[in-house]
């Protein structure tokens, strides 16, 4: 039997997940007493109502984030978000905080969803994990494009450095069409190889980023430590 494991934070009103920007607001459209009144006695429903910056939580990001002209969440199709097989990185922040394109040399990576663990999500909701983050640098986007991955993950607060205002791994990635994931957790419960990642959003025209629910399907038979 497959194990599923959760690799999304939970959206909670007043939630920063990225500095600068709002938290959400959750809250009754229509509540279980206002419905009353609407439907025969003994029936109520909830309507909730939520307002939040498509960057919340653990999210996605396609090419039309980065470019006016990139394919929208709309235009990702579910064979470069969905039940992709997965290769897990482990980095160790006593290496620095640069992932370089040596992390990834060797592997096969063609056609997988490249998770990369640094356990910078242990900082979540705390004023630490906004500042001296890992990130991945320039040359390792180079390597993963001509490694034709199809997808990146990262459990910390940006897959760039925040302090280049190019964002090289935004800017290389997306621009070959290589959908990001921020924001994962647990990505240490995951083995190196022999599990299925999705990270699947909202199918929505014009935007470019919105929040997933991450997870990856272990078969038993195919874990490899």
């Amino acid at each position: 039997m497959s194990q599923f494991i959760d690799l999304s934070h939970t959206v909670e009103a007043g939630m920063i997940t990225y500095k600068g920007l709002p938290a959400p607001i959750i809250c009754d459209f229509l509540s279980r007493e206002a419905s009353r009144s609407v439907y025969a006695e003994g029936t109520e429903f909830h309507i909730g109502k939520i307002e939040l910056v498509a960057n919340t939580g653990t999210y996605i990001d396609s090419p039309f984030h980065r470019f006016a002209d990139g394919k929208d969440l709309a235009e990702l199709t579910l064979t470069q978000i969905a039940e992709l097989e997965g290769v897990l990185i482990r980095h160790d922040l006593a290496n620095g905080r640069a992932i370089e394109a040596s992390a990834f040399a060797g592997l096969d990576l063609k056609g997988k969803a490249v998770l990369v663990n640094t356990n910078w999500a242990q900082h979540w909701r705390t004023d630490q994990y906004f500042e001296g983050h890992p990130y991945l640098t320039a040359a390792a986007a180079e390597y993963l494009v001509q490694a034709q991955v199809t997808l990146v993950g990262i459990d910390s607060y940006n897959i760039d450095d925040t302090a280049d205002g190019r964002r090289p791994m935004h800017t290389i990635l997306l621009g070959n069409n290589i959908p990001i994931v921020e924001h994962l957790c647990q990505l240490e419960q995951l083995p190196s190889t022999g599990f299925r990642f999705s990270a699947v959003p909202v199918k929505i025209r014009q935007f470019g980023t919105f929040s997933v629910r991450a997870y990856a399907r272990l078969d038993g038979e195919r874990i490899e430590q």
